[in-house]
């Protein structure tokens, strides 16, 4: 029972601030100027191609700027893949079934680069993440210039990184990245993390165009999310905090969205435009104020980003919108508890022992 009552007091611990609101700044300022001059040039639609690139930005945050920009490189590699192939479906028009196939297979692809390059945050969520919105979203202008705004955003992204340079000049040689804890070690452990990925974002995906979801990619994301944990019980309080967290992030975003079908009391379409655009800018400082500290607090914040950006890139009935964002992230977050018990990692404990049930059988 003790076991369990700490578990429980972890899903509420607020893990200590390092000079998180510097990152949260320089991710926000990423955001914040490809965004506008999309603004002024009257394509907030296309926004949601530089707000991927701009999340390189979130890699590398607390790192010598050697490795901040050696770190964010690697990270854009993941982002911009993601992108790409999602431009390409987009552009061909290819959904469902081939959609769910091609996510699953890239998670896995991901996964073993993200583990061997040692990223964190962790894993291949953010570029599976940008595969799906930009697989799910109407092409608006030639599959290059999507591309070419999400590759200016990433470059621009890795110039604030090492911005801080110029006035520290300070460089450490011979520094190294330490791995997360939560990152596997050695070929065979790798491959079956990759497994797991492709396993549970698979399943997640299978579950969504089976119920005719319109948007399966969420599910297939949410499903990602508890495999970045490095051990059960805080794969399980990942998962916990991405539902929790988004079930709030869409009641923030319902505020916004819902007042009418796509409109804001007393603003002309453009000017809408305007103020989902900041408020996208304003979410994502958020979003990553919180994400070391309390991962359910970052999604309250990251669910709007996503949601505001889908809107200017394909309005929709923001209800429906809604509703399928809570469904999917619910099944996809299950989905990857689920795979994380049935599928362990390579000496990790098993469900019984971490609730410390099997010493209590034994007696």
């Amino acid at each position: 029972m003790e076991r369990v009552l700490l578990h429980v007091r972890a899903l509420h611990r607020l893990e200590p601030a390092n000079a998180d609101h510097l990152a949260a700044l320089r991710v926000a300022l990423s955001v914040a100027v490809p965004s506008l001059l999309l603004l002024a040039a009257g394509r907030p639609d296309l926004i949601i191609y530089a707000v991927f690139g701009a999340l390189t930005g979130m890699y590398g945050r607390s790192e010598p700027h050697q490795l901040r920009i050696l770190h964010q490189s690697q990270a854009a590699l993941v982002l911009l893949g993601g992108v790409s192939v999602g431009v390409f479906l987009s552009a061909n028009h290819i959904h469902s079934w081939a959609l769910v196939a091609i996510e699953a297979a890239l998670a896995g692809l991901g996964s073993l680069y993200s583990d061997r390059v040692r990223l964190k945050p962790n894993g291949p969520f953010f570029g599976i993440l940008a595969l799906g919105a930009c697989a799910s979203v109407p092409m608006a202008v030639p599959w290059y210039a999507a591309l070419l705004i999400a590759v200016g955003s990433a470059a621009f992204a890795v110039l604030v990184g090492f911005a801080g340079w110029v006035r520290r000049r300070r460089w450490q040689r011979g520094a190294v990245r330490i791995a997360p804890a939560s990152q596997p070690v050695g070929h065979r452990a790798m491959l079956i993390h990759a497994a797991r990925y492709v396993l549970a974002v698979g399943a997640a995906g299978t579950i969504g165009v089976l119920t005719g979801s319109g948007h399966p990619h969420w599910a297939m994301a949410a499903a990602a999310v508890p495999l970045g944990g490095a051990d059960l019980p805080s794969s399980v309080r990942r998962g916990i905090h991405r539902i929790v967290g988004t079930f709030v992030g869409l009641a923030v975003t319902a505020v916004v969205i819902l007042p009418a079908p796509w409109t804001l009391p007393g603003l002309f379409p453009g000017q809408q435009a305007v103020v989902l655009a900041l408020l996208v800018i304003l979410f994502q400082f958020t979003t990553e104020l919180f994400m070391t500290r309390h991962y359910g607090l970052a999604m309250v914040s990251f669910t709007p980003v996503i949601l505001l950006m889908t809107q200017l890139a394909a309005p929709a009935d923001p209800g429906v919108l809604i509703l399928e964002r809570a469904i999917e992230t619910l099944v996809g977050a299950l989905v990857g508890i689920a795979v994380v018990v049935a599928v362990r990692r390579q000496g990790s404990r098993s469900p019984a022992l971490l609730l410390g049930l099997a010493r209590r059988a034994r007696h």
